[in-house]
């Protein structure tokens, strides 16, 4: 199989982080439940990776790296944690359903007015629409740092300026871009940065976070057991413990842990470099197939995403065929942005994804290349 889904899990991981896990399923107890070697070596582990963390994101306070299941919790703990008194939040035709459904369950429960930046039919957004939506009442500018449709990417730092300048709060979903490519929420102007990890991370599924900066406070959306202030029947006020009720993945952080232990070695410079000339290479030959349209502006930094489709085939078909008749894993649909593809016109056909990581080949964008001819050929 050539697997070229990495926009929705990388499927090839470091062989650490797998050790990781196994040695951690074994050795691992349940991190402040107590103070025996099993505990104390859970602590030390997720202490160790929210460090981590912290570093490569560019969260100053590794107690302000919260861990979560996956970049949707997150983005529902920073969304509700922040919206909780209703106001105005801001995002864009972008937005994932990860921020999208909690907006709108937001909207309808909490009288929540929600405002969106709109893209153009080539998936561009309209940056002037930021500096008119924004105002002094707007609470939240929700932002997605690249589309996991199109994988364009945002000009956060331009529009955290215009949202800070207003007395907004910067949420940014980084889920398609930590670990893919330079990311400091503190450059960027992030307040919160939300991440997962079985993504350009190169974790486990199940794990993910938030990075939350100083002086920002979160109401929890989770209250429950915490292993301190037992006593006290409300939740614990210091990070990372108030948004972190219940028992952590620990085995899953293990692996994030040794996950972003290659990352560092590699360096994501150079995995950046590899997955911009695969995605460079796969979009040169794309466009020149009679009958493809590719989605997105290539015309300078990006996530290594390429979407397109074939004319007058469905995005399922395509998908179906190439994985077949091909071996070429591909994601095909919706890809839970309705808004975006309501923007690009392919509401009812959807697009086909290939998106790229560092462990894929040239070979293998080749191979996915002279599949798709054959396709538009037939």
């Amino acid at each position: 199989m050539i697997y070229l889904d990495n926009a929705a899990s990388t499927l090839q991981k470091p062989k650490r982080v797998a050790e990781a896990v196994v040695r951690a399923l074994g050795t691992l107890g349940n991190s402040a439940r107590g103070a025996h070697s099993g505990a104390m070596d859970a602590a030390r582990t997720i202490y160790g990776a929210r460090e981590k963390l912290a570093a490569l994101l560019g969260c100053r306070r590794a107690d302000h790296a919260v861990f979560t299941a996956n970049v949707t919790q997150a983005l529902n703990i920073a969304l509700y944690g922040l919206l909780d008194g209703g106001g105005h939040a801001v995002a864009t035709d972008w937005s994932h359903n990860s921020s999208l459904r909690p907006l709108y369950r937001l909207r309808e429960e909490r009288g929540v007015a929600v405002d969106f930046v709109p893209a153009d039919a080539r998936g561009r957004l309209d940056y002037e629409a930021f500096d008119r939506l924004i105002t002094p009442k707007t609470k939240l500018v929700v932002l997605t740092h690249a589309s996991n449709l199109t994988g364009d990417l945002m000009d956060v730092r331009r529009v955290a300026d215009v949202a800070h300048a207003r007395g907004a709060l910067v949420v940014l979903d980084a889920a398609q871009t930590a670990g893919a490519r330079r990311v400091k929420m503190d450059e960027l102007g992030a307040d919160v940065l939300c991440f997962t990890g079985h993504k350009g991370l190169y974790g486990p599924q199940g794990t993910g976070g938030l990075c939350v900066r100083e002086g920002v406070e979160i109401r929890p959306l989770l209250v429950g057991g915490t292993g301190v202030q037992t006593y006290s029947p409300a939740q614990p006020e210091q990070y990372p413990t108030r948004l972190e009720a219940g028992t952590l993945n620990g085995h899953g952080i293990a692996g994030l842990s040794a996950a972003v232990d290659w990352l560092n070695e590699v360096g994501v410079e150079t995995i950046r470099a590899h997955e911009a000339a695969l995605t460079r290479r796969f979009y040169e030959g794309a466009r020149a197939i009679d009958g493809v349209t590719v989605y997105g502006d290539f015309s300078g930094e990006r996530a290594p995403i390429v979407a397109l489709n074939l004319r007058g085939v469905g995005s399922g078909e395509v998908a179906d065929a190439l994985a077949e008749d091909y071996g070429v894993a591909v994601r095909a649909g919706a890809h839970c942005a309705p808004r975006l593809h309501e923007a690009l016109g392919t509401r009812e056909q959807g697009a086909v994804r290939f998106s790229f990581s560092y462990f894929n080949t040239a070979g293998e964008i080749d191979a996915a290349l002279d599949a798709l001819r054959e396709l538009a050929g037939r």
